[in-house]
C-alpha cells in the first residue's frame, strides 16, 4: 500500500461515521468565511473530495455519489479540510464559484432570524469588534460576486471586469491623495471609503482573502523596515 493509500485509510478510520456511513460536511467560503452549505460526505465522497481538489457529496435523497457543480458550473475548489475534536463533522473551505444554493443564493444559509438581541443572525464579526463593518461588506460583495443582482453597483463592477475595477481603484486613490493634500478630512472619511470598498471588490476578483493581507501586516510587526533607496 503506497504512502498516500496509508494516510486516506488512517483518515477514515479517524471520522466517525454515522449508522448510515455518512459524517456531515460544512461548506465555507475561504474568502469570505461565510458558511455556504452542509452536505453529507460517505467514504467514496471524501476519497474523491481529497484526489479531486473538488467537492464530492453523498446524496441522501437520491442515494448517489454528486460532484457540486458538476451540472451548474457552480464549482467547489477545496482549499483546505479539517475534521472536529469528535471526527464526526468535516469543514470544507472553499472558492466557491458562483451560488452555492441551488435557490441561486450565495449561500443556503440566507433565511435570518430575529434573536432576542434584535439583530439577524449573520456570520460576519461581532458587533463589538472595529472591524465589524468590513466582516460584513467582505459578506456583501462575495453574495453580489455569486448572485450578480441586476441594479447592483457591484455586480455592474464584477460584470465589466478587472480593468473596470482597476480604474476604479486608481480613480478612487487619486481623489483619497487630492482630498488630503485639500485638507478635507470629511471628504478623505468618504474617498478612503470608498477606495477601500473597491480595493476589496478587486480582493474578491482575483480571488485573494482579505485574511491574506492581515496575514502580511502581522507578520510585518515588529520587524525591521528596509531602507528602498539602498
Amino acid at each position: 500500500m503506497s504512502g498516500a493509500a496509508q494516510e486516506q485509510q488512517a483518515l477514515q478510520e479517524r471520522i466517525k461515521w454515522s449508522a448510515d456511513g455518512l459524517v456531515a460536511a460544512i461548506v465555507q467560503d475561504d474568502q469570505s468565511k461565510e458558511v455556504l452549505m452542509l452536505a453529507y460526505m460517505n467514504r467514496e465522497s471524501l476519497a474523491k473530495s481529497i484526489e479531486t481538489g473538488e467537492t464530492w457529496f453523498w446524496s441522501r435523497s437520491r442515494n448517489e455519489l454528486w460532484n457540486k457543480g458538476a451540472t451548474s458550473g457552480h464549482k467547489q475548489r477545496i482549499r483546505s479540510m479539517a475534521y472536529d475534536c469528535d471526527g464526526d463533522a468535516l469543514l470544507v473551505r472553499v472558492e466557491q464559484t458562483g451560488p452555492a444554493c441551488h435557490t441561486g443564493s450565495y449561500s443556503c444559509f440566507h433565511n435570518a432570524i430575529e434573536t432576542a438581541g434584535g439583530g439577524e443572525a449573520h456570520s460576519g464579526a461581532s458587533s463589538s469588534d472595529r472591524f465589524a463593518a468590513l466582516g460584513r461588506l467582505e459578506e456583501i460583495i462575495a453574495k453580489r460576486h455569486a448572485e450578480r443582482p441586476e441594479g447592483s453597483y457591484t455586480s455592474y463592477l464584477f460584470n465589466k471586469g478587472l480593468d473596470k475595477i482597476l480604474k476604479k481603484v486608481g480613480e478612487e486613490s487619486a481623489e483619497v491623495i487630492i482630498a488630503a493634500k485639500n485638507n478635507d478630512n470629511e471628504e478623505l472619511r468618504m474617498e478612503a471609503s470608498d477606495l477601500i470598498f473597491h480595493l476589496m471588490v478587486l480582493l474578491r476578483e482575483r480571488g485573494l482573502p482579505f485574511d491574506e493581507l492581515m496575514k502580511v501586516l502581522d507578520e510585518r510587526h515588529g520587524k525591521p523596515t528596509t531602507n528602498k533607496m539602498r
